[in-house]
């Protein structure tokens, strides 16, 4: 069975999840994370910021969850259906070296890149070009979201002063200590703002990234992603 024909048939048997409207203040940890207004139609540009070092599952996961979705009444073929275009994006297009030595070639410079909606910024070393480029992204993209340590770049960018955030388990003493004005969560998988979210590490994108997919196009069509990948983590839900 084709890979999409699975998502299809997920999504026409039912996935047994209410799919209502998402509350605008979400309770306990999360806040002000209200639903996402898709495009009625063409692309959700996804654009996965990478240096030197970038953790390989803190992007790899993200980029499964958004290329695997599915949304058949957004159009009558497959690529219609599919609403996310994923691109990679660097300081300068030449290879970069992942964790365990995984070379990348990123598709964009931070000069050519197109406007995106979403942003991913994993674990990696970060530079200056990158933090220049995440504050100019903010003002018009729907979500920036780090992955493990990806949170240290959003706080060197200046985006996490006075707002909520978590990273790695491992980091937790370093981010409180070198970003003070942060309130740092400690154990949460993900914590969410009203344009910016970051993860704890690791799988835990995975997690956050369907909860974007889930306040984009509901719940049924995240769980339909989520069951389509064989991930069973219901750490997404909020």
């Amino acid at each position: 069975m084709k890979r999409r024909e699975f998502i299809n048939q997920s999504a026409t048997f039912g996935i047994v999840v209410a799919s209502g409207s998402l509350p605008n203040v979400l309770a306990g940890n999360f806040l002000s994370a209200a639903r996402l207004t898709p495009p009625a139609k063409g692309k959700i540009p996804v654009a996965f910021a990478i240096s030197e070092g970038a953790t390989v599952i803190d992007f790899a996961g993200p980029w499964e969850v958004f290329q695997d979705v599915h949304v058949r009444e957004r159009g009558k073929n497959m690529d219609e259906q599919m609403p996310f275009q994923l691109f990679t994006v660097a300081d300068k297009i030449e290879t970069i070296r992942g964790s365990g030595g995984l070379k990348l070639v990123p598709d964009y410079t931070f000069d050519t890149a197109p406007q995106p909606k979403v942003v991913v910024v994993p674990a990696q070393r970060g530079s200056e070009a990158l933090h220049a480029w995440l504050r100019k992204m903010f003002t018009s993209a729907d979500v920036i979201m780090s992955v493990c340590t990806g949170a240290f770049q959003l706080g060197r960018a200046g985006l996490l002063a006075g707002k909520t955030a978590t990273t790695h388990h491992d980091f937790f003493d370093r981010f409180a200590q070198t970003f003070p004005d942060v309130k740092l969560k400690r154990g949460l998988r993900f914590v969410e703002e009203e344009k910016i979210s970051t993860a704890g590490g690791l799988s835990s994108g995975i997690d956050l990234a369907l909860r974007v997919v889930e306040r984009y196009f509901g719940r049924e069509v995240a769980q339909a992603t989520a069951t389509y990948m064989e991930y069973q983590s219901r750490g997404w839900i909020v």
